[in-house]
């Protein structure tokens, strides 16, 4: 249990996903965590729930130990320069869950040498399936552990240098949509050959499922999973010709990198 004030700086999909995580897992409680959005109304079923919820950062800030920051990339250096003033450094670390902003970044900012670690999380945190990546510069081994230990309540996390972590969004949390675009193809072509629309949904989103679990839980390489299907001028060998002749492998490492390019402009662009 984390006896600690945590408050979650815009509390959209990411911040309620990772508060409803530390508390299913019982690292902390509703009581000690702040959810901060500007419109409150937004946030009345966690205050239902027993979380504090509010529309002031600053006081916010004031009042917690651990801060979250899970604002847009456009929306960051406003929300520094108004909690600015509330920063105790020696008793405060920071987690950013945003796209393209160094640890340094943070600390420019602010004006202050607080301890930063920076986080990738993906979509299926709402779900607790997150793989989510962790960098920092600066912060302590303990407090880097409590992160760890923070995000693993709603998935995987693994700690990578703060140079990758670009990286990391266009794998982990753009990939998140490169995978579902794949489903949806599958599905598609599911349909094309017979199958309703909602079975070939359910057939697809299954058979993915399980090709992952395959690496995940026996520590494969896909090819070596995919030798075990395929036979010498069999159907499967066949259809995977057929998509990479398309561009199948290269158009989607075209896109990783595209939106690896991006994740690095986001905060510039501000």
């Amino acid at each position: 249990m984390i006896n600690k004030k945590i408050a979650i700086l815009g509390s959209g999909n990411i911040g309620l996903s990772l508060a409803k995580g530390l508390v299913k897992a019982q690292i902390s409680e509703p009581a000690n965590i702040t959810l901060t959005r500007r419109n409150l109304a937004a946030l009345q079923p966690q205050a239902e729930l027993g979380f504090q919820t509010s529309n002031n950062n600053f006081n916010a800030v004031k009042e917690a130990s651990i801060i979250i920051i899970a604002v847009l990339p456009q929306q960051l250096n406003k929300l520094l320069d108004e909690i600015k003033a509330s920063i105790q450094v020696e008793k405060q670390l920071f987690i950013s869950v945003i796209s393209g902003v160094s640890c340094a970044d943070i600390r420019k900012q602010l004006e202050a040498e607080v301890q930063v670690v920076r986080a990738m999380p993906n979509t299926a945190i709402a779900i607790g399936q997150s793989m989510t990546c962790l960098a920092t510069d600066n912060a302590s081994a303990e407090n880097l552990n409590l992160v760890q230990s923070m995000f693993d309540t709603v998935g995987t996390s693994i700690e990578i240098n703060e140079e990758l972590m670009t990286s990391a969004t266009a794998l982990c949390a753009c990939g998140i949509a490169f995978f579902l675009r794949s489903i949806r193809a599958a599905s598609q072509g599911g349909t094309e050959i017979g199958f309703h629309a909602h079975d070939a949904l359910k057939m697809a989103a299954q058979t993915a499922k399980g090709a992952a679990d395959l690496l995940l839980q026996l520590s494969s390489h896909p090819e070596q999973e995919i030798d075990k299907v395929t036979s010498p001028k069999g159907c499967t060998i066949a259809g995977l010709n057929e998509m990479e002749h398309n561009g199948f492998s290269s158009a989607m490492i075209k896109g990783i990198k595209t939106s690896a390019i991006k994740a690095g402009e986001l905060y510039k662009e501000d």
